[in-house]
This record gives C-alpha cells, structure tokens and sequence, in this order.
C-alpha cells in the first residue's frame, strides 16, 4: 500500500495574492512620499525576507504584464487591489522593466562585443549610456578606466551626440579607485594612471558631445571625481559625495582637487577633502555639486531627458562653450595635483592607510 502525500499544497493563487498586495502597498508608500524605491526594497528584503523587493520582481515579471495582474486581481479580489497610478504612467510610458531597458530601475541593454565588459556601452539613438557595470562596488579599476576610454571613442565614432554615465547596481553609483590596485604602483605605473585618467577626463570637457552623470547611490572617491568630470551632474535622492582619500593618507587624484573647489568654491572644497566625510544629495545641490535632485526612480529617465535635449543642441556650439568655460589653469592644477598625489602616495603614511583600508583596521599615521 502507498503510503499517502501529506506534503502541504499551496495554492498560486494565494502566493500571487500576497505578491501583488505587497506591491501595491509598496506603491501608496512610494507615492505618499515616505520613502523611495530603493529604500522601499531594501527594507522589504531585511525586514520580510521578500528577495528580490517589490519593485524589482515586478520589474523582472514586466510591469505591464503586473498592470494586467492587478486588474483582474481587482475584478476577482476588490478595489483594495486597484492598480497604483504610478504603475500606470509608467507603463503609459512605455516603461515596462528589465525587458525594455527601464523600469522602476534601469537595465543596460548592451551592444554587441560589451556583454562582459566592466564598462558597457548602450546606445539608445544620438543619446549613448555608458554603463560602470565592475561589481561589487564598480571600483575604478585599471580595467574600468580603459574600458571608459573604449567605450567613448566607441560612442563618439558612433556619432553619439550625448553620454550618459550611469550605474545598474542599484545601491551604488560608484565606490572609488581600486585600492588593492594601488599596491601595485610605483612612482612611474602610479603617474602614468593618473596621466590616463586625467586625459579622458579632459577629452569630455572638450568635445561636443555632452557628458551627463546619473549619480543613483555613492560616488566616493574616484566616482565623485568621475562625476565631477561630466558636464551635468544628477542624483538621485539616495546619493552622496564624497572625498575620502584623506582617510588613507593621500589626496584625490583623479581631479578632486581641482574640480571640486570650481564646483562647491574653495571653503567647501576644502572641507571635503581633509574631513572626508560624504555630502547628501540634498547638500551636493545646495553648493552647486549636483545640477538636480530627483526621485530615485525617476533618475534615469530624467538624465535621457537631459541627454536628448542636450543632443539637440548646435553641436559647434556647444564645443565652444565647454572649451572655453573649462579655459584657465585646470591643466596645471592638474599637474600640481598629480605632484602632490605622487608625494603622498609615496610616503609612509599612504602606505599605512592602504594597508589598514584592506586589512580593514584603522590606520596609525606618523607623518612621514
């Protein structure tokens, strides 16, 4: 005799019930201000143990095919499973998830020959994206850079009018340099990094095509610096800047020195970098770091606005006046700042910081 099947049945249905009322509860929060997507999912992760959160599993099942759920869950269920306006306009949008490249996050869809690459280009018409895609914290490796360079002369062969520099890790836009990579510079291989760094940085501020930086989560470091070398600058609500490089016993060397005090001015500048703490988004617009603050949802979307509205622009033009804006002593601050990072990070004390940042323990600096 067979012995009987007691393995508990669930019903989908009950599942589905569950999934979408989270959903749409999550919705009424967003909307009524509480909080933002991000944070929403995140709390929905830690707090319920729903992987992945509401916002991204609609987006992965396709937000029109959920638009669709709700409506029949309404017809069957009652009015408390009504579709959210937001999800609404965002399907009127067109905007339907992973599988069209936007939803309540953006998802790259790569070009040919960049599946793997660190730097993923993304072209969507005369408006190219340039994805940091270098998990987990999009670190600003050798690699990245170069990637960086590949994807912009790419883009620019490409007739690209616009570039947006975004990242698809939704917690972050981008960490830094890499600084296990550091211990592998010398004086020689260390200058010749930065000469590199310097230079792509430049060649933005001097073409025609417009560089737009949609900040979604940290730009610390090199990412604030990378940031701060595109022409417009957007963040989301959950962003924050930063220059913590005092913390190892060295000073920003991809431009920090000199970019930020054009930026925020000499006093805030200042601060930052030998205090190194992180700015909010809020804080980063006050002084002039971040063109605007948008909702975290709406980042992306609104950073395409700008690039298409900024490739539309008399492409002389605007070559003249980003040449003649950055016009000055940008380059020998530059130099300066390459003399001065060379001497920090040669010294006793960078050592010290790299190693106590890896080992992960705090640094004890003699200054020398």
């Amino acid at each position: 005799m067979s012995t009987p099947d007691t393995t508990p049945k669930v019903d989908a249905s009950i599942a589905d019930r569950f999934t979408l009322k989270a959903f749409v509860e999550a919705c009424l929060v967003l909307e009524e201000g509480v909080a933002g997507v991000r944070d929403i999912d995140m709390g929905m992760m830690l707090g319920t143990g729903m992987v992945p959160g509401p916002f991204a599993r609609a987006d992965f099942r396709g937000l029109d095919e959920v638009l669709a759920a709700l409506e029949n869950a309404e017809r069957e269920w009652g009015e408390h499973f009504e579709p959210p306006v937001i999800l609404r306009r965002l399907v009127a949008q067109g905007r339907l998830g992973a599988k069209s490249g936007q939803g309540f996050y953006p998802y790259p869809q790569v070009e040919s020959g960049y599946e793997t690459a660190p730097v993923k280009l993304d072209m969507r018409d005369d408006v190219a994206v340039v994805w940091l895609d270098n998990p987990p914290a999009n670190s600003l490796s050798p690699d990245v850079i170069d990637g960086l360079r590949k994807a912009w002369e790419d883009l620019v062969a490409r007739g690209a009018r616009a570039m947006v520099l975004a990242s698809p890790n939704p917690t972050l836009f981008c960490a830094g340099a890499d600084i296990k990579a550091f211990t592998k510079w010398d004086a020689d291989s260390g200058r010749e990094h930065l000469e590199k760094i310097h230079a792509l940085g430049r060649q933005w501020e001097g073409s025609r095509v417009m560089t737009i930086a949609a900040v979604n989560g940290m730009a610390l470091g090199g990412g604030c610096e990378v940031a701060m070398a595109c022409d417009v600058r957007l963040a989301g609500q959950s962003a924050s800047f930063g220059q913590p490089e005092i913390n190892l016993g060295i000073i920003p060397g991809f431009g920090g020195t000199q970019r930020l005090a054009r930026l925020v001015g000499p006093a805030k500048a200042l601060e930052m970098n030998t205090v190194g703490d992180p700015i909010s988004a809020e804080e980063a617009y006050e002084y002039g770091l971040a063109n605007r603050v948008v909702a975290d949802h709406e980042l992306f979307d609104a950073a395409l606005s700008w690039g298409r509205k900024l490739a539309g622009q008399a492409p002389v033009a605007l070559e003249q006046i980003k040449r003649v804006s950055h016009a000055g002593d940008l380059d020998e601050g530059l130099a300066a700042e390459r003399d001065g990072f060379m001497k920090a990070f040669t010294s006793e004390d960078a050592r010290e910081g790299i190693s106590a940042f890896i080992e992960k323990r705090k640094a004890r600096f003699k200054g020398r």
